[in-house]
């Protein structure tokens, strides 16, 4: 079996308010961008799939050149070996399902029902689907095409969260067998994480970092990639060494400390899961404590997140209940040096 040509990007595309700028190779492999609202991911797959322009670059496909502006080479859409999925799948409502998957170009229709595990929904209409049927309906469409890359536009977000989790699971297995390379936009890094082995986070037209999803976790290159992953994020100052930690002065009072070399202004990122929390700071390791009233306690079937200042905590509502604490009560927070991230502020982003 040949291997998939892997798909090359580096271009320019002027935007209202920035430029996307991104260099980028993505092999057999699933890659999600991942970024705000108005970052320009939905501008990048446009570009892979020639429905906008760059204003300098190259996109191939191995050796097969879609774009080069030096070259003057510019293939239409329907040249370009490209599958978009789009945000809400685009089905056509009067259609049956075989239709759909047949206006493409009606290559191997039946052979991709049946690849897609809709065989049986052929004869029915897109409103007569569940979401990740729907789902499963364009991808049969858009791989009728015979492309060498898939672009996915927000896959999630048409559907409703009792579904999300499941039909993540789904798509991310199809993925994994279909074997071609594959280009994911989300604004939700759980997503991003749950559907692609490497994730890429672009802020307002540049790529900031990229790695596996726990890389990002564990060592976020700056603020934004922090928060977007989901961690508590404090600003301090770092202020010199102890005991081989920076110490960090935090603006209301106190200090805490963590294993990172950086000195100046800094953002303090922990993990919800990595933060405990009790009346009265407990006699072990732990150097960092937080203390304040406790601002929300929010259920989330067997886990509880309890905020304490500018910190959330991932705690068990066993955990919670046997503390007997709710909102207004006095509470101490801590987390250990060790799991205490530092990222500089202020300054512009790593690259990653």
């Amino acid at each position: 079996m040949d291997h998939p040509a892997p798909l090359s990007l580096d271009l320019d595309l002027p935007r209202r308010a920035f430029g996307l700028t991104l260099t980028l190779e993505v092999g057999a492999e699933t890659v999600a961008i991942v970024g705000p609202s108005g970052s320009g991911k939905s501008s990048l797959l446009r570009a892979v799939a020639g429905l906008d322009r760059p204003a300098r670059g190259r996109i191939a496909l191995g050796d097969r050149v879609l774009f080069d502006s030096a070259r003057g080479i510019d293939l239409p859409p329907e040249r370009r070996s490209v599958g978009l999925v789009f945000q809400e799948y685009a089905l056509f409502p009067h259609m049956t399902v075989r239709a759909n998957v047949a206006f493409s170009r009606g290559a191997r229709v039946d052979e991709l029902l049946e690849r897609m595990r809709i065989g049986h929904l052929a004869g029915a209409r897109p409103t007569e689907l569940s979401g990740g049927e729907r789902q499963r309906v364009a991808l049969a469409r858009a791989l009728a095409r015979g492309p060498g890359v898939l672009l996915l536009d927000e896959p999630m977000a048409a559907l409703d969260p009792h579904t999300r989790e499941a039909v993540r699971a789904e798509l991310r297995e199809l993925l994994g067998e279909l074997g071609l390379p594959a280009l994911i936009v989300t604004h939700s890094f759980t997503d991003a994480a749950a559907l692609a082995g490497r994730v890429a986070v672009l802020e307002s037209g540049r790529l900031v970092q990229q790695g596996a999803p726990g890389e990002l976790i564990a060592r976020p290159a700056d603020a934004f990639v922090a928060s977007l992953t989901g961690a508590n994020l404090l600003a301090g100052e770092a202020v010199g060494r102890e005991g081989g930690l920076t110490v960090v002065r935090l603006p209301g009072g106190g200090v805490v400390y963590s294993g990172d070399r950086l000195t100046g202004a800094v953002g303090l990122v922990v993990r919800p899961s990595e933060i405990t929390i009790a009346r009265e700071i407990a006699p072990d390791s732990t150097l960092n404590h937080v203390r304040g009233p406790i601002i929300s306690v929010v259920r989330l079937a067997a886990l509880a997140r309890v905020q304490i200042g500018g910190l959330t905590a991932e705690i068990t509502t066993m955990s919670l209940d046997r503390l007997g604490l709710s909102e207004g009560d006095e509470a101490v927070a801590s987390f250990k040096a060790a799991g205490t991230r530092l990222v500089p502020l202020g300054r512009p982003p790593a690259e990653g």
